[in-house]
């Protein structure tokens, strides 16, 4: 009791300030009270001075869930202080499931649940609670909190979430060996009571495995479990909640384990002797027979490796592993010969690659067996007793001449007679045949080394007992040389000696060459045709190397006189018979330079200037033909531009006058145009001068007297023309001016021949040559008019 009181004062020391006290006893709480019924007490308003002593429970309700009750379940009260009983107080519920979940009576402020909760599905709702005046509507307490946990039942069986599970443990391994951790998840609430206090347990699979009740762990519990007994394993677990008590909830799952594989067996030969038979004709590196250890175990731990005991035999067999099968394939090194010898023994050993140090106790992991191999008599085709057959022959021997023979024997126990015959596909031209009995070798036509140096055929020999066995050698003849061909100089035949040149001068090195197949050292020999000996221009100066030089004899040579100089040579080889033939060079005369060059050795460059060459007169020419073009484009050009300046271009950007190839129409001829194109606002600008021409002095135009009869039109125009006249800063273009009437006020008096009542000759132009160059040609037009006609009247 005085436990009980002193938590109370501490709970109403912490917890006081006007907020919710609900009152729910939990059920296995031993520090609460026993009430009869749950309650919220809501204390009334007081004045800050007054302090009421009031008791505290703990601010949650509890409901159950899964509750199937015909009635809602209560869960609990409100109760304010300021309720007096007289029903002027209103409760009111919010939050989680007010309304649909919980309801309220206002008046008493008794909270029931009118759904089967789930705590699986949400385990506790928050609610505020609040007390009001019914008449004023106005809050008595302000809003407290609250929570209604939902209490647990044990409604959720245990679940395997990744089952079913699958693992595998090495053969042969130990007792208590790890195999695997299952797990189970129960969706009770493991703070309650033991709902969710799983015990696991093996349903199927004993003796072989055992569980930790607690963990989940798996292990062996059996010694030496062999995979080749037994390699798949099904366990069947099961995870029981409330501590495995009666009346719990259980679930169960399957793990599937596998004994893995350890090299814990050696290979072994199902029988001690193997016979195999092979026939003679065998080719080498072929497979003659297969053997096979047997090992129980799998993957790499029955990977086996065979070899061959040194002995009779292991010189000419070799074995291998056939990895797929993991065979012994024995193979042949060395032909087989039924008459030589007719069988072979030895020994072959068979061991795993990969052994496991933990069995090395049971033994060698390696078997021996017995090879036993016959050799079979096969018909064997006639065998050549060379590989190959080299012959040599002359060129141009007779037809029929024997150059060589071959041989070929058949070497089996009954001996057979063999023929001969050229394989026609290898000489198609049939330069030589063979006697089919001898295999003796003759020419059938002439041979010419020249044309083919050596000929390469096949002869193939038959046996006469069996011509479908038959063999093939290849026949090399080489073509020796006769020497028939008799040398001849190389290239060059032509060459060149200056006309300076001196006595004793080598101008050229000429050599030999020999189409025979000359022998190693052989020498040719130079000298000049006994023709060409007397009096020679040039000699022959043999250098005893196969070479020779071309000498000169004279002190100059002259084009004039001579261009051309043509010298036999004789050239004789050392080979037998001697060959020998007369060449000739021929040597063409040329200018060169004080240092030997060649200069020119064309016959025109005689005639030509010292020093001038062929290519520098075309280049001369060409410079004459370019002048003479640019004077004549000049020309045309002064012309056309002449041209140009005394008449009216249309093109001209500084004309801006409308031209017409009739008479014009006065007023009307300002429409073709706009006018006000015709006019620069720049002009007005002073102090701009001209942009083409920089004057020296203004010279202005005369000016006449304005005519009497209609002086207010010819007063303006009059001061409009001399506003332009005198006007410094005008465009460096010619500009037209229209004012709209025709008349005689303007410089140029009137256009029109009708009341004209100047004359040309009253003009005086002498002032356009002091507007530049551009304007000259115009005074000087308009001057010679006026001297050739002084009396013509405009």
């Amino acid at each position: 009791m005085l436990t009980r009181n002193c938590l109370s004062l501490l709970l109403w020391v912490l917890f006081d300030g006007g907020l919710l006290t609900p009152l729910q006893p939990q059920p296995q709480q031993t520090l609460a009270t026993e009430p009869r019924e749950n309650v919220i007490h809501l204390p009334g308003r007081r004045s800050h001075f007054q302090r009421v002593k009031r008791g505290w429970v703990w601010n949650q309700f509890f409901v159950l869930e899964e509750y199937m009750g015909s009635e809602p379940q209560y869960v609990g009260k409100l109760h304010s202080d300021l309720d007096k009983g007289e029903g002027t107080v209103k409760y009111t519920l919010s939050g989680d499931g007010a309304g649909t979940v919980f309801t309220i009576d206002e008046t008493t402020g008794d909270i029931h649940a009118i759904k089967s909760l789930d705590r699986e599905e949400k385990p506790f709702y928050t609610l505020r609670a609040q007390a009001v005046d019914i008449e004023t509507r106005k809050p008595l307490e302000p809003e407290s909190e609250f929570i209604i946990k939902v209490q647990d039942i044990n409604d959720n069986e245990p679940k395997f979430l990744d089952g079913p599970y699958v693992a595998s443990v090495p053969e042969m391994s130990p007792v208590g060996a790890y195999v695997l951790q299952v797990k189970a998840t129960d969706a009770d609430d493991p703070t309650y009571g033991n709902s969710a206090r799983v015990v696991y347990s093996i349903l199927q699979g004993q003796p072989y495995f055992s569980i930790d009740p607690k963990t989940g762990v798996i292990r062996t519990a059996l010694p030496n479990m062999d995979r080749e007994v037994k390699e798949q394993y099904q366990v069947l677990i099961q995870a029981k909640d409330m501590g495995g008590q009666l009346g719990g909830l259980a679930g169960t799952t399957i793990v599937n384990i596998t004994l893995t594989d350890v090299n814990d067996n050696p290979p072994r030969f199902p029988k001690s002797i193997f016979h195999l038979k092979v026939p003679e004709s065998s080719p080498i590196g072929s497979a003659i027979g297969r053997i096979r250890a047997v090992d129980p175990d799998f993957g790499q731990n029955a990977e086996i490796e065979y070899n061959i005991v040194p002995g009779d035999g292991g010189n000419l067999f070799d074995i291998v592993t056939d990895e797929d099968t993991q065979e012994g394939v024995i193979k042949l090194k060395k032909p087989l010969d039924f008459e030589t010898k007719k069988a072979y023994t030895f020994k072959v050993e068979a061991s795993n690659l990969h052994l496991d140090h933990r069995f090395h106790s049971a033994g060698p992991f390696k078997d021996t067996a017995t090879v036993k191999i016959s050799v079979l008599d096969v018909d064997e085709p006639p065998v050549f007793s060379k590989p190959l057959y080299t012959m040599e022959v002359y060129e141009d021997t007779p037809v029929g001449t024997i150059i060589g023979a071959v041989t070929a024997q058949d070497l089996d126990v009954g001996s057979s007679a063999v023929r001969y015959f050229i394989d026609w596909k290898s000489d198609g031209d049939s330069y030589f045949t063979i006697d089919g009995t001898e295999g003796t070798i003759a020419t059938n036509e002439l041979l010419d080394r020249e044309s083919t140096a050596q000929y390469n055929f096949s002869i193939i020999a038959s046996k006469v007992s069996n011509p479908l066995l038959t063999s093939k050698v290849n026949i090399l003849i080489n073509v020796l040389d006769v020497n028939e061909f008799p040398p001849e100089i190389s290239v060059p035949y032509e060459t060149a000696v200056c006309e300076n040149a001196k006595p004793g001068q080598i101008i050229q090195i000429v050599g030999a060459a020999d189409r025979d197949l000359s022998p190693a050292g052989q020498q040719f020999s130079f000298r000049l045709s006994p023709e060409a000996a007397i009096k020679p221009n040039f000699t022959v100066r043999d250098f005893r190397n196969n070479t020779a030089g071309i000498e000169t004899r004279r002190n100059g040579y002259s084009r004039r006189q001579q261009e051309l100089y043509f010298l036999p040579v004789v050239i004789e080889d050392s080979s037998y018979p001697v060959q020998s033939s007369t060449n000739t060079m021929t040597i063409r005369v040329c200018r060169c330079d004080s240092d030997g060059t060649i200069l020119s050795c064309n016959v025109e460059a005689i005639f030509l200037p010292v020093g001038l060459s062929t290519g520098a007169l075309i280049a001369i020419l060409l410079c004459i033909i370019i002048l003479l073009a640019i004077v004549v484009l000049y020309v045309a050009l002064r012309r056309q531009k002449k041209k140009d300046t005394l008449m009216t271009s249309k093109e001209d950007i500084r004309d801006n006058v409308i031209h017409y190839d009739d008479e014009g129409g006065g007023e009307e001829d300002t429409q073709a145009f706009d006018i006000g194109a015709l006019r620069n606002p720049k002009v007005i600008e002073e102090n701009k001068i001209r942009r083409d021409i920089k004057p020296d002095s203004l010279c202005l135009p005369r000016q006449r007297p304005p005519v009497e009869d209609n002086t207010d039109i010819r007063d303006f125009i009059n001061q409009r023309l001399q506003e332009n006249d005198v006007d410094p800063t005008a465009p460096p273009y010619d500009s037209l001016a229209t004012y709209a009437y025709e008349g005689n006020g303007s410089v140029a008096e009137s256009l029109s021949s009708i009341d004209s009542v100047t004359t040309e000759g009253d003009q005086d132009y002498d002032y356009l040559t002091d507007w530049g160059p551009r304007f000259k040609v115009l005074a000087d037009m308009f001057g010679e008019e006026e001297s050739y006609n002084p009396d013509k009247v405009t």
